[in-house]
Protein backbone atom coordinates (compact mmCIF):
# COMPACT_ATOMS: atom_id res chain seq x y z
CA UNK A 1 0.00 0.00 0.00
CA UNK A 2 1.60 3.81 -0.77
CA UNK A 3 2.85 5.13 2.28
CA UNK A 4 0.21 8.02 1.97
CA UNK A 5 -2.69 6.10 1.12
CA UNK A 6 -4.66 4.84 4.65
CA UNK A 7 -5.72 1.90 5.52
CA UNK A 8 -8.97 0.51 3.91
CA UNK A 9 -10.53 0.17 7.48
CA UNK A 10 -10.70 3.81 7.98
CA UNK A 11 -12.30 4.60 4.72
CA UNK A 12 -14.52 1.82 3.73
CA UNK A 13 -18.48 1.88 5.46
CA UNK A 14 -19.62 -1.60 7.14
CA UNK A 15 -22.76 -1.70 5.38
CA UNK A 16 -21.69 -2.44 1.21
CA UNK A 17 -24.67 -2.57 -1.08
CA UNK A 18 -24.25 -5.63 -3.23
CA UNK A 19 -25.57 -5.89 -6.89
CA UNK A 20 -25.07 -9.45 -7.72
CA UNK A 21 -28.70 -9.08 -7.49
CA UNK A 22 -28.45 -6.87 -11.04
CA UNK A 23 -28.14 -9.30 -12.70
CA UNK A 24 -30.48 -12.36 -14.53
CA UNK A 25 -29.07 -14.67 -12.52
CA UNK A 26 -30.81 -14.06 -9.31
CA UNK A 27 -33.79 -12.26 -11.05
CA UNK A 28 -35.81 -12.45 -14.30
CA UNK A 29 -34.85 -9.48 -15.97
CA UNK A 30 -32.18 -7.64 -14.61
CA UNK A 31 -33.64 -4.65 -16.72
CA UNK A 32 -36.67 -4.69 -14.83
CA UNK A 33 -34.95 -4.34 -11.34
CA UNK A 34 -35.63 -0.52 -10.19
CA UNK A 35 -31.98 -0.01 -9.94
CA UNK A 36 -31.74 4.06 -10.22
CA UNK A 37 -34.07 4.22 -7.26
CA UNK A 38 -32.24 1.46 -5.45
CA UNK A 39 -29.31 3.24 -5.41
CA UNK A 40 -30.45 6.40 -5.31
CA UNK A 41 -32.47 5.64 -2.10
CA UNK A 42 -29.38 3.27 -0.48
CA UNK A 43 -27.36 7.09 -0.89
CA UNK A 44 -30.51 8.46 1.02
CA UNK A 45 -30.17 5.65 3.62
CA UNK A 46 -26.74 6.22 4.25
CA UNK A 47 -25.03 3.54 2.62
CA UNK A 48 -21.63 4.59 1.50
CA UNK A 49 -20.30 1.89 -0.73
CA UNK A 50 -21.41 -0.29 -3.61
CA UNK A 51 -20.00 -3.83 -4.84
CA UNK A 52 -20.17 -4.98 -8.30
CA UNK A 53 -18.42 -7.26 -10.69
CA UNK A 54 -18.02 -7.95 -14.83
CA UNK A 55 -19.66 -11.66 -13.95
CA UNK A 56 -22.56 -9.85 -12.78
CA UNK A 57 -23.81 -9.39 -16.27
CA UNK A 58 -24.98 -5.78 -16.54
CA UNK A 59 -24.44 -5.15 -13.20
CA UNK A 60 -21.46 -2.61 -13.47
CA UNK A 61 -23.39 -0.69 -16.59
CA UNK A 62 -26.94 -0.96 -14.13
CA UNK A 63 -25.14 0.48 -11.57
CA UNK A 64 -23.18 3.08 -13.09
CA UNK A 65 -26.09 4.01 -15.08
CA UNK A 66 -27.53 4.90 -11.58
CA UNK A 67 -24.37 6.80 -10.21
CA UNK A 68 -24.51 9.03 -13.01
CA UNK A 69 -27.81 10.16 -12.71
CA UNK A 70 -28.16 13.59 -12.49
CA UNK A 71 -29.89 13.76 -8.86
CA UNK A 72 -26.88 11.57 -7.41
CA UNK A 73 -24.25 13.43 -9.38
CA UNK A 74 -25.69 16.99 -7.58
CA UNK A 75 -25.93 15.27 -3.88
CA UNK A 76 -23.66 12.66 -3.73
CA UNK A 77 -19.94 13.55 -5.74
CA UNK A 78 -17.98 10.76 -5.74
CA UNK A 79 -15.68 10.96 -2.86
CA UNK A 80 -18.87 10.17 -0.40
CA UNK A 81 -19.01 6.70 -1.84
CA UNK A 82 -16.58 3.87 -3.00
CA UNK A 83 -17.16 1.38 -5.50
CA UNK A 84 -15.80 -2.04 -4.93
CA UNK A 85 -15.78 -4.15 -8.09
CA UNK A 86 -13.59 -7.48 -9.24
CA UNK A 87 -11.47 -8.49 -12.21
CA UNK A 88 -10.51 -12.25 -13.22
CA UNK A 89 -13.57 -13.99 -13.93
CA UNK A 90 -15.17 -14.13 -17.30
CA UNK A 91 -17.92 -16.85 -17.03
CA UNK A 92 -19.17 -20.00 -15.58
CA UNK A 93 -16.11 -21.65 -16.23
CA UNK A 94 -14.07 -19.05 -17.99
CA UNK A 95 -11.12 -17.60 -16.13
CA UNK A 96 -8.39 -14.76 -17.49
CA UNK A 97 -6.04 -13.69 -14.00
CA UNK A 98 -3.17 -12.24 -16.84
CA UNK A 99 -1.70 -8.71 -16.54
CA UNK A 100 -3.50 -8.01 -20.21
CA UNK A 101 -6.83 -9.18 -19.25
CA UNK A 102 -6.07 -7.05 -16.31
CA UNK A 103 -5.69 -4.20 -17.93
CA UNK A 104 -8.61 -4.38 -20.28
CA UNK A 105 -10.92 -5.20 -17.71
CA UNK A 106 -10.01 -2.26 -15.57
CA UNK A 107 -10.42 0.59 -17.95
CA UNK A 108 -13.77 -1.40 -18.78
CA UNK A 109 -14.96 -1.28 -15.76
CA UNK A 110 -14.06 2.53 -15.87
CA UNK A 111 -15.92 3.12 -18.61
CA UNK A 112 -19.34 1.18 -17.20
CA UNK A 113 -19.10 3.14 -13.80
CA UNK A 114 -18.79 6.19 -15.27
CA UNK A 115 -15.73 6.67 -12.97
CA UNK A 116 -11.43 7.89 -12.97
CA UNK A 117 -10.74 5.54 -10.70
CA UNK A 118 -12.42 1.99 -8.39
CA UNK A 119 -11.72 1.98 -4.58
CA UNK A 120 -11.35 -1.73 -3.97
CA UNK A 121 -10.52 -4.24 -6.84
CA UNK A 122 -10.76 -7.86 -6.08
CA UNK A 123 -8.73 -11.13 -7.76
CA UNK A 124 -12.81 -12.72 -8.06
CA UNK A 125 -13.02 -16.51 -7.14
CA UNK A 126 -9.34 -17.57 -6.87
CA UNK A 127 -10.22 -21.35 -6.05
CA UNK A 128 -10.66 -21.28 -9.71
CA UNK A 129 -7.16 -20.82 -10.70
CA UNK A 130 -3.64 -21.15 -9.83
CA UNK A 131 -1.76 -19.55 -7.02
CA UNK A 132 0.14 -18.14 -9.47
CA UNK A 133 -2.52 -16.74 -11.79
CA UNK A 134 -3.23 -14.68 -8.11
CA UNK A 135 0.11 -13.57 -7.42
CA UNK A 136 0.32 -12.29 -11.08
CA UNK A 137 -2.92 -10.57 -11.10
CA UNK A 138 -1.99 -8.79 -7.37
CA UNK A 139 1.15 -7.33 -8.84
CA UNK A 140 -0.52 -5.99 -12.04
CA UNK A 141 -3.38 -4.64 -10.00
CA UNK A 142 -0.52 -3.04 -7.87
CA UNK A 143 1.39 -1.89 -10.99
CA UNK A 144 -1.50 -0.39 -11.22
CA UNK A 145 -2.24 1.34 -8.68
CA UNK A 146 1.12 2.84 -8.04
CA UNK A 147 1.85 3.90 -12.00
CA UNK A 148 -1.76 4.59 -12.73
CA UNK A 149 -3.87 5.41 -9.56
CA UNK A 150 -6.69 4.16 -11.22
CA UNK A 151 -7.17 1.48 -8.25
CA UNK A 152 -6.77 2.21 -5.02
CA UNK A 153 -7.18 -1.16 -2.85
CA UNK A 154 -6.30 -4.21 -3.88
CA UNK A 155 -7.93 -7.90 -2.30
CA UNK A 156 -9.42 -11.49 -3.58
CA UNK A 157 -12.62 -12.50 -3.17
CA UNK A 158 -13.79 -16.34 -2.92
CA UNK A 159 -15.95 -19.13 -1.09
CA UNK A 160 -13.53 -21.72 0.46
CA UNK A 161 -12.25 -20.07 3.57
CA UNK A 162 -8.57 -22.19 4.29
CA UNK A 163 -8.11 -21.63 0.89
CA UNK A 164 -8.44 -17.58 1.32
CA UNK A 165 -6.28 -17.23 4.07
CA UNK A 166 -3.39 -19.83 2.71
CA UNK A 167 -3.53 -16.96 -0.90
CA UNK A 168 -3.50 -14.24 1.72
CA UNK A 169 -0.90 -15.71 3.66
CA UNK A 170 1.28 -16.60 0.13
CA UNK A 171 0.47 -12.64 -1.28
CA UNK A 172 1.57 -11.79 2.40
CA UNK A 173 4.90 -14.23 2.23
CA UNK A 174 5.42 -13.84 -1.81
CA UNK A 175 5.25 -9.74 -1.90
CA UNK A 176 5.87 -8.54 1.73
CA UNK A 177 2.86 -6.89 1.07
CA UNK A 178 -1.04 -7.64 2.48
CA UNK A 179 -3.59 -7.58 0.77
CA UNK A 180 -6.27 -4.81 1.68
CA UNK A 181 -9.45 -7.34 2.24
CA UNK A 182 -10.34 -10.92 1.85
CA UNK A 183 -13.93 -11.25 0.74
CA UNK A 184 -16.26 -14.34 1.36
CA UNK A 185 -19.32 -15.43 1.06
CA UNK A 186 -22.36 -17.55 2.63
CA UNK A 187 -19.76 -18.58 5.28
CA UNK A 188 -21.14 -16.24 7.95
CA UNK A 189 -24.76 -17.28 8.02
CA UNK A 190 -27.23 -19.13 10.56
CA UNK A 191 -26.54 -22.32 8.71
CA UNK A 192 -22.56 -21.76 8.27
CA UNK A 193 -19.98 -19.53 10.14
CA UNK A 194 -16.81 -20.90 9.09
CA UNK A 195 -15.70 -17.55 8.19
CA UNK A 196 -15.10 -15.98 11.32
CA UNK A 197 -14.42 -19.71 13.06
CA UNK A 198 -11.67 -20.72 10.69
CA UNK A 199 -10.96 -17.63 9.09
CA UNK A 200 -10.79 -14.13 11.21
CA UNK A 201 -7.67 -15.29 12.69
CA UNK A 202 -5.31 -16.37 9.95
CA UNK A 203 -6.82 -13.46 7.70
CA UNK A 204 -5.87 -11.06 10.56
CA UNK A 205 -2.31 -12.55 11.24
CA UNK A 206 -1.68 -12.04 7.45
CA UNK A 207 -2.57 -8.33 7.62
CA UNK A 208 -5.71 -8.15 6.16
CA UNK A 209 -7.16 -4.79 6.80
CA UNK A 210 -10.89 -5.65 6.05
CA UNK A 211 -13.03 -9.45 5.58
CA UNK A 212 -16.48 -8.39 4.13
CA UNK A 213 -18.92 -10.91 4.88
CA UNK A 214 -20.97 -11.06 1.78
CA UNK A 215 -24.18 -12.73 1.32
CA UNK A 216 -26.16 -13.29 4.67
CA UNK A 217 -28.42 -15.45 3.10
CA UNK A 218 -26.83 -18.05 1.72
CA UNK A 219 -27.13 -16.56 -1.76
CA UNK A 220 -30.74 -16.79 -0.64
CA UNK A 221 -30.68 -20.79 0.59
CA UNK A 222 -32.18 -18.69 4.01
CA UNK A 223 -35.72 -18.15 2.58
CA UNK A 224 -39.43 -19.14 3.24
CA UNK A 225 -39.83 -19.07 -0.17
CA UNK A 226 -36.42 -21.92 -1.36
CA UNK A 227 -33.59 -20.18 -3.16
CA UNK A 228 -34.22 -17.67 -5.89
CA UNK A 229 -34.85 -19.00 -9.54
CA UNK A 230 -33.58 -16.48 -12.16
CA UNK A 231 -33.57 -15.83 -15.74
CA UNK A 232 -30.38 -18.68 -15.92
CA UNK A 233 -32.66 -21.21 -14.02
CA UNK A 234 -31.81 -22.90 -10.21
CA UNK A 235 -28.05 -22.04 -10.23
CA UNK A 236 -28.19 -22.50 -6.27
CA UNK A 237 -25.58 -25.49 -5.22
CA UNK A 238 -27.18 -26.68 -1.79
CA UNK A 239 -28.33 -30.22 -1.94
CA UNK A 240 -32.33 -30.92 -2.04
CA UNK A 241 -32.00 -32.27 1.68
CA UNK A 242 -29.87 -29.48 3.09
CA UNK A 243 -32.66 -26.74 1.14
CA UNK A 244 -36.08 -29.09 2.78
CA UNK A 245 -34.00 -28.68 6.44
CA UNK A 246 -33.79 -24.79 5.53
CA UNK A 247 -37.63 -24.73 4.81
CA UNK A 248 -38.45 -27.07 7.99
CA UNK A 249 -36.40 -24.17 10.08
CA UNK A 250 -38.65 -21.49 8.34
CA UNK A 251 -41.61 -23.23 9.19
CA UNK A 252 -40.65 -23.20 13.08
CA UNK A 253 -39.62 -19.98 12.90
CA UNK A 254 -43.19 -18.86 11.58
CA UNK A 255 -44.38 -20.35 14.37
CA UNK A 256 -42.51 -17.99 16.50
CA UNK A 257 -44.08 -15.14 14.90
CA UNK A 258 -41.15 -14.41 12.65
CA UNK A 259 -39.44 -15.11 9.39
CA UNK A 260 -36.29 -16.70 8.19
CA UNK A 261 -35.15 -14.25 6.31
CA UNK A 262 -35.52 -11.28 9.36
CA UNK A 263 -34.29 -13.48 11.61
CA UNK A 264 -31.19 -14.27 9.42
CA UNK A 265 -30.60 -11.48 8.17
CA UNK A 266 -30.50 -9.45 11.72
CA UNK A 267 -28.24 -12.34 13.49
CA UNK A 268 -25.57 -12.25 10.59
CA UNK A 269 -25.05 -8.73 10.59
CA UNK A 270 -25.47 -7.62 14.06
CA UNK A 271 -23.04 -10.76 14.35
CA UNK A 272 -20.67 -10.23 12.16
CA UNK A 273 -20.53 -6.72 13.46
CA UNK A 274 -19.12 -7.53 16.35
CA UNK A 275 -17.11 -10.60 15.27
CA UNK A 276 -15.76 -9.00 12.22
CA UNK A 277 -15.02 -5.84 14.24
CA UNK A 278 -11.00 -6.38 13.80
CA UNK A 279 -11.22 -6.80 10.55
CA UNK A 280 -14.29 -4.44 10.35
CA UNK A 281 -14.41 -0.92 8.82
CA UNK A 282 -15.10 2.62 9.69
CA UNK A 283 -15.93 2.77 13.24
CA UNK A 284 -14.75 -1.25 13.94
CA UNK A 285 -17.69 -2.43 12.94
CA UNK A 286 -17.31 -5.37 10.72
CA UNK A 287 -18.40 -5.30 7.37
CA UNK A 288 -21.21 -6.79 5.85
CA UNK A 289 -22.06 -6.97 2.05
CA UNK A 290 -26.40 -6.69 1.82
CA UNK A 291 -27.17 -7.56 -1.90
CA UNK A 292 -31.38 -6.57 -2.85
CA UNK A 293 -33.82 -6.39 -5.97
CA UNK A 294 -36.20 -3.63 -4.98
CA UNK A 295 -37.27 -0.89 -2.68
CA UNK A 296 -39.12 -2.47 -0.09
CA UNK A 297 -35.90 -5.56 0.44
CA UNK A 298 -33.85 -2.09 0.88
CA UNK A 299 -35.53 -0.33 3.03
CA UNK A 300 -36.38 -2.94 5.20
CA UNK A 301 -32.59 -4.26 5.78
CA UNK A 302 -31.86 -0.20 6.25
CA UNK A 303 -34.43 -0.39 9.37
CA UNK A 304 -32.75 -3.77 10.60
CA UNK A 305 -29.16 -2.31 10.27
CA UNK A 306 -29.75 1.05 11.97
CA UNK A 307 -31.37 -0.87 15.22
CA UNK A 308 -28.61 -3.13 14.80
CA UNK A 309 -26.35 -0.23 14.74
CA UNK A 310 -28.79 1.02 17.98
CA UNK A 311 -27.37 -1.66 19.84
CA UNK A 312 -23.52 -0.88 19.28
CA UNK A 313 -21.14 1.11 21.32
CA UNK A 314 -20.93 3.21 18.12
CA UNK A 315 -18.27 6.23 18.30
CA UNK A 316 -20.19 9.19 17.84
CA UNK A 317 -23.65 7.88 17.19
CA UNK A 318 -26.37 8.83 19.55
CA UNK A 319 -28.93 6.63 20.46
CA UNK A 320 -32.14 7.30 22.81
CA UNK A 321 -32.16 4.41 25.26
CA UNK A 322 -35.96 3.23 24.24
CA UNK A 323 -34.05 2.75 20.92
CA UNK A 324 -30.97 1.32 22.50
CA UNK A 325 -33.10 -1.31 24.95
CA UNK A 326 -35.54 -2.21 22.30
CA UNK A 327 -32.15 -3.55 20.18
CA UNK A 328 -30.74 -5.43 22.57
CA UNK A 329 -33.83 -7.14 23.62
CA UNK A 330 -34.00 -8.24 19.77
CA UNK A 331 -30.30 -9.07 19.55
CA UNK A 332 -31.88 -11.71 22.76
CA UNK A 333 -34.70 -12.93 21.05
CA UNK A 334 -32.97 -13.37 17.95
CA UNK A 335 -29.79 -15.22 19.65
CA UNK A 336 -32.35 -17.44 20.81
CA UNK A 337 -34.14 -18.38 17.79
CA UNK A 338 -30.88 -18.91 16.52
CA UNK A 339 -29.74 -21.58 19.03
CA UNK A 340 -33.05 -23.36 19.86
CA UNK A 341 -33.03 -26.95 19.19
CA UNK A 342 -34.96 -26.88 16.08
CA UNK A 343 -32.38 -25.09 14.29
CA UNK A 344 -28.92 -25.80 13.34
CA UNK A 345 -26.35 -23.22 13.40
CA UNK A 346 -23.02 -25.22 12.22
CA UNK A 347 -22.33 -26.56 8.61
CA UNK A 348 -22.48 -30.07 9.44
CA UNK A 349 -26.11 -30.99 9.42
CA UNK A 350 -27.12 -34.52 10.70
CA UNK A 351 -28.84 -36.37 8.38
CA UNK A 352 -27.66 -34.05 5.59
CA UNK A 353 -24.21 -33.58 5.70
CA UNK A 354 -22.16 -35.65 8.28
CA UNK A 355 -19.14 -34.35 8.18
CA UNK A 356 -17.29 -31.47 6.11
CA UNK A 357 -15.33 -32.79 3.14
CA UNK A 358 -11.67 -31.86 3.35
CA UNK A 359 -10.38 -28.70 0.41
CA UNK A 360 -8.36 -30.35 -1.93
CA UNK A 361 -4.54 -29.85 -1.90
CA UNK A 362 -3.49 -26.51 -3.87
CA UNK A 363 -1.36 -27.47 -6.96
CA UNK A 364 0.49 -25.46 -9.25
CA UNK A 365 -0.39 -27.97 -12.19
CA UNK A 366 -4.05 -27.28 -11.64
CA UNK A 367 -5.81 -25.37 -14.83
CA UNK A 368 -8.66 -23.25 -14.37
CA UNK A 369 -11.56 -26.03 -13.70
CA UNK A 370 -13.27 -25.62 -10.12
CA UNK A 371 -10.96 -27.41 -7.31
CA UNK A 372 -13.99 -27.75 -5.37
Amino acid sequence: MPPTQPPLSTILSPLVCGTATFNNQYNPDAFAVPTNAIIQRALELGVRAFDTSPYYGPSETLLGAALNTANVKQHFPRSSYRILTKVGRIGGSEFDYSPEWVRYSIQRSLQRLHTSYLDVVYCHDVEFVTPSEVLAAITELRRIRDEEGTVKYISISGYPVPLLCELAELVLKETGEPLDAVMSYANFTLQNTTLQSKGLDRLRRAGVSVVPNASPLGMGLLRSVGVPVGGKGDFHPAPMELRNKVLEAANYIKTQGEKIEVVSIRWALERWASEGATVGGIGGIGVSVMGVSNLSELEETMRVWNSVLDGLPVPGREVEKENQAWSLERRKNIDALANDAGYVNIRVVKGVIDEVAPLPEIKETLGKASRL
